[in-house]
């Protein structure tokens, strides 16, 4: 299984941006897909999932900015980040959980700065 995320780049406080994460490879239909960052000197966080039923669950930090959506046939998740703050500055790392199995992708970087 591979992760290959896109997106992420500069954005000024306010602003918005997506990212997206396919997942290719032998997957099992019933699985959870979501979106992890890891800011410098930080662990990494839990920022938003969404289960291929539709269930999507959010970090606090992230609720009512940032919205998970998936679509299954190509096994893609998004990620769109509305009213960025500085804080939200990270690397962004797709995440499929299948069963026991956890894979990660590389990251992308997602700068908010003016």
């Amino acid at each position: 299984v591979q992760l290959q995320a896109s997106g992420g780049g500069l954005v000024q406080p306010g602003g918005s941006l997506s990212v997206s994460c396919v997942a290719s490879g032998k997957i099992f239909r019933l699985n959870v897909l979501g979106w992890y960052r890891q800011a410098p000197g930080k662990q990494r966080e839990l920022v938003a999932t969404v289960t291929s039923g539709g269930s999507t669950n959010y970090a606090d930090s992230v609720k009512g900015r940032f919205t998970i959506s998936r679509d299954n046939a190509s096994n893609t998740v998004y990620l769109q980040m509305n009213s960025l703050k500085p804080d939200d500055t990270a690397v962004y790392y797709c995440n499929l959980r299948v069963l026991k199995y956890v894979f990660w992708g590389r990251g992308t970087q997602v700068t908010v700065s003016s």
